[in-house]
């Protein structure tokens, strides 16, 4: 392969690499358990940006209950925007003509 053509793919994927991490700030999922008693969602930097509690489950003899639930909707959205992720990083890849399971360093 020509270096040229290779050091020119590399700027491509550096590049298409920042617009990705950009992106992954903007992407948002809802994760909920208990019937949506308990509401997170996580940013696709699996950061947890709200969270909501029903308030009928503030009840001191319901705090253990309260506590597995909000575990459990946190969960749920980060494995939803970990899909998310995943789906927009092998779609860049892709696009760009990488072979499938080729590492980013970041996902």
């Amino acid at each position: 392969m020509d270096i040229l053509k290779m050091m020119g793919k590399a700027r491509e994927i550096q590049s298409r690499m920042g617009e990705l991490q950009e992106e992954m700030k903007t992407l948002e999922a809802t994760g909920e358990s208990g019937a949506g008693a308990v509401v997170a969602r996580v940013n696709g930097q699996m950061a947890l940006v709200s969270l909501k509690i029903d308030p009928a489950m503030l009840k001191p003899e319901e705090a253990e209950i309260v506590e597995d639930l909000v575990i459990a909707a946190c969960n749920d959205a980060r494995e939803k925007v970990g899909a998310l992720v995943q789906e927009r990083t092998q779609g860049m890849m892709g696009d760009m003509g990488l072979p499938a399971g080729f590492k980013l360093p970041f996902g």
